[in-house]
């Protein structure tokens, strides 16, 4: 089984991250996609982040009933922040039957290098990488390790979203209708 495992801190998850994992499920030669929630990105500010079991929910909630798409917690057991190869390495041993390929944006591959152990993740893992705006990643494009896909373009970002709710402005068609209605719920990104 080629598991295709998307991290994020889905803060909120949004449709452009659905887009993108069901292109990566269905167009790719992936079997499946885990959006992992990462209760915290090492380089990423930890300050603004919602609570990660909240983050969780909004995923499964966006997912329920969604083929090939699985929503992971795998890292909110593991030692913060989150680096991919450890989690990788608690996956392996998990799931030893299972063949782990790594997600990510291209404009995370420009900075693939300050990542813990990338060097490792290049050896032992494929890594399939969607296109973002601007990103210049001609220093990867003969890499045996990745394969840059043709995943439709998002230019969504959870950080327009949360800002549109604080705004009070209408985030319909950009978040999936169970979602909209937690966050209301809670009253959260106000």
């Amino acid at each position: 089984m080629k598991t295709g495992l998307f991290f994020g801190s889905y803060n909120p998850i949004h449709t452009g991250h659905l887009i993108m994992a069901n292109y990566l499920a269905n167009y790719t030669a992936l079997d499946e996609v885990w959006l992992v929630v990462s209760p915290h990105n090492p380089l990423k500010d930890k300050k603004g982040l919602t609570n990660m079991y909240d983050r969780l929910e909004m995923a499964r909630l966006a997912t329920e009933n969604v083929e090939h798409i699985r929503v992971s917690d795998i890292e909110f057991t593991l030692p913060q922040p989150s680096y991919t190869i450890d989690t990788l390495t608690h996956l392996h041993e998990k799931y030893p039957d299972r063949e782990f390929v790594l997600i990510m944006g291209a404009d995370n591959l420009v900075s693939f290098k300050k990542w813990k152990n990338y060097e490792v993740l290049l050896k032992n893992y494929q890594i399939y990488v969607y296109p973002r705006p601007g990103a210049d990643v001609s220093e990867w494009e003969n890499h045996p390790a990745i394969t840059f896909t043709s995943t439709p373009l998002m230019e969504i970002s959870s950080t327009f979203i949360r800002k549109a709710i604080k705004e009070k402005k209408n985030v319909q068609f950009f978040l999936p209708d169970k979602v909209i209605d937690f966050i209301d719920g809670k009253g959260m990104y106000r």
